[in-house]
């Protein structure tokens, strides 16, 4: 047990920071302004890793967690943390990747956009496992620092019907003859199913397809069978009962149908959010032409043709390509919207140049960051006015924003954060650049 220490900030993976006998200290469970005591359980010469043990007296932003599992279940590391305090340290850890790391400043920080703080997650992972001295199968999330699956009963974070579907899911898979051979299941809903894929490592017999059957009616859900290592090899258990997935952009008319293994969004009522302020800032015209890089299937793509813009959007894969074509077909967009094959982690300044002009461009790379694309662009008149960069790793996009405003001529207008996944560290962001006039 370590001495009593005063913890001075949280860092990026929400632990508590501290310092003591020339080492910093990243501390689980504790906050800000708290004198605590501290169990190590990684030491290096210049940093210890450790949880929270005795709070002499809680901090003003300390709040009782709402999860029966929190603290043993590893899917949220914030709940003990009022959701304002959230933000504000989220806020922070954006502004100091910007100064530390970009050498950058924003000009002006948006407000955060925020929503529903509980029952958001539409997309999990959930793992399963068959533990003998806990009485049978486990589904949930693994435990904290660990390959165990903690036993739960509940998860506040995923929708109430699902979240009750998880002590169900434990008994339905103890019953089946495969039970020690059914790792996962992943769970993915859409507008009108919600759809679990599980991942089986041997065929079902005929029993057990009369239990899926009879689970699947009594709680309104549909299964995916996934028995090869590419999860695109999913199928619907029962194709003919089979509804199509698909989420939507309200205020865009715009409908896009996913497989339950795509990425889509995890929250999606946030993603409708964050695609109407990306849009406000990217402020695309009839006419213009604008580049999505990292398009997905289309969700920023999608609404910018519809604003009447010439939208290219750019994925690394064919599939997602073919898939992003396809929405736009559906939407009655495949004359405004065209999307194109390339690897953006390898792009070079002729790549970009054979593109041609684009009035604005719009970014939504994963945890890697474009550092590629943002070096690629030109240095002089011909490169896009204005940039829209969603980020969900404050380093990476902290990294391009010092490439694009140092080298690339851009200001850093405004950036701000969008708490897409409360209770957790992630950090999920907005930033607008705009070309510095000659």
């Amino acid at each position: 047990m370590g001495a009593p220490v005063l913890v001075e900030s949280l860092d990026q993976e929400g632990r508590g920071v501290a310092h003591a006998e020339g080492k910093t200290l990243f501390i689980e469970g504790a906050l800000p302004g708290e004198v605590v005591t501290y169990d190590s359980y990684r030491k290096k010469p210049a940093f210890e890793l450790a949880q929270v043990g005795h709070i002499f007296r809680p901090g003003a932003a300390r709040v009782a967690p709402r999860c029966r599992h929190f603290g043993t279940c590893g899917g949220c590391s914030l709940q003990h943390v009022d959701l304002r305090a959230q933000v504000a340290a989220k806020q922070r850890i954006l502004e100091d990747g910007f100064r530390h790391i970009g050498k950058v400043e924003p000009e002006l920080i948006l407000p955060a956009v925020q929503g529903t703080a509980w029952r958001y997650r539409h997309r999990a992972r959930l793992s399963v496992r068959y533990v003998a001295r806990k009485g049978g199968v486990l589904v949930g999330f693994h435990e904290k620092r660990s390959s165990f699956i903690a036993d739960m009963q509940a998860c506040e974070v995923m929708p109430e019907r699902i979240s009750r579907l998880i002590v169900p899911l434990r008994d339905l898979v103890g019953r089946l003859s495969i039970f020690d051979r059914l790792p996962q299941i992943e769970v993915s809903l859409g507008e009108d199913v919600d759809v679990l894929v599980l991942r089986i490592l041997a065929p079902l017999v005929e029993q057990d397809e009369i239990l899926l059957k009879a689970f699947a009616d009594r709680h309104g859900i549909q299964f995916f069978l996934q028995a090869e290592g590419d999860p695109h090899t999913a199928r619907p258990f029962h194709p003919e009962d089979a509804p199509e997935l698909n989420y939507i952009l309200p205020e865009f008319g715009i409908v896009m149908p996913f497989h339950p293994t795509e990425f889509t969004q995890v929250n999606p009522a946030m993603n409708r959010v964050l695609v109407r302020r990306a849009l406000a800032l990217l402020d695309p015209s009839p006419g213009e032409r604008i580049a999505d890089l990292f398009c997905g299937l289309g969700n920023f793509t999608l609404p910018i043709a519809r604003q009447g813009a010439q939208a290219w959007g750019y994925e690394g894969s064919a599939a997602l390509v073919a898939r992003a074509d396809g929405n736009a077909r559906r939407n009655g967009l495949a004359q405004q919207a065209r999307f194109t094959e390339a690897n953006l982690f390898e792009v070079d300044d002729a790549w970009m140049r054979a593109q041609g002009h684009f009035d604005g461009m719009l970014i939504d790379p994963p945890r890697e960051g474009a550092v590629a694309a943002a070096c690629a662009l030109d240095e002089g008149a011909a490169a896009p006015r204005r940039i829209v960069y969603v980020s969900c790793n404050p380093a990476t996009l902290a990294r391009d924003a010092g490439v694009l405003v140092h080298r690339k001529g851009y200001a850093l207008k405004a950036a701000g954060i969008v708490n897409m996944f409360p209770h957790t560290a992630h950090v999920e962001s907005i930033a607008l650049f705009e070309k510095n006039a000659a």
